[in-house]
């Protein structure tokens, strides 16, 4: 047996794991700077101190690692939230609070998966997304989405949240969740002090909530 496939070293087909973790990791940063047309696998490899001929190993060509790259942030996200909004038995201000909890702080753990995200909205320039990011929105954005408004009116129907258009009120949860980690070097220039501190994140995350809560909220409840 070759010495690099029985010898379980991160960075060699004996430990394909470590070495895949580190490998989405590394075009993870390379895809969210420079996007997919800019991106470059020898960075990619550099990064993540592989052999370049290990990227085409454990992934077709760059777009297929671009592609699990994009999978890996929303299959995350998915798991996240739809447990959280699983929990019928909570009443849907608790539960739309917890979703919001959920989404922010997966994106406050890595404020590059919004920007990688942004860049592929921006590939499309206002177009049909390419077929990789139709397929995971599809899989993975779609149930969190429909999830969202049968929430949403069913906090209307309780008199929990005012009588709002469901999926015009997702748009905005969705924006005030996110806005703030794409607009991280703004954030930087209009405040002293780093924007993605703990105690930053930390004032961003209570605002938010109180956003959403004012905005949706019905009052007297």
């Amino acid at each position: 047996m070759p010495t690099a496939l029985r010898s379980g070293r991160p960075g060699s087909r004996g430990e394909p794991e470590k070495t895949r973790a580190a490998i989405l990791k590394a075009a993870l940063e390379e895809f969210s700077h420079e996007g997919v047309a800019g991106a470059r696998t020898d960075e990619i490899a550099r990064r993540a101190g592989v052999n370049k001929a290990l990227l085409y190993y454990y992934f077709k060509d760059k777009e297929g690692l671009y592609g699990a790259v994009l999978e890996q942030v929303f299959s995350g996200l998915s798991e996240r939230v739809l447990e959280v909004l699983a929990h019928r038995e909570l009443p849907p201000r608790q539960r739309l609070l917890r979703y919001v909890e959920a989404h922010y702080d997966y994106i406050a753990s890595a404020p590059v998966y919004p920007r990688l995200v942004q860049r592929e909205f921006m590939r499309s320039a206002g177009r049909v997304l390419s077929p990789v990011a139709s397929r995971i929105l599809e899989r993975y954005a779609k149930p969190i989405y429909l999830t969202l408004g049968d929430l949403i009116r069913e906090g209307i129907e309780t008199g929990d949240f005012r009588k709002v258009n469901p999926e015009q009120t997702i748009t905005s949860i969705l924006g005030t969740i996110i806005f703030y980690f794409i607009s991280l070097p703004a954030q930087q220039a209009m405040n002293l002090g780093d924007p993605i501190s703990p105690a930053r994140i930390g004032e961003r995350r209570t605002a938010v909530l109180d956003f959403v809560s004012a905005g949706l909220f019905a009052p007297g409840r």
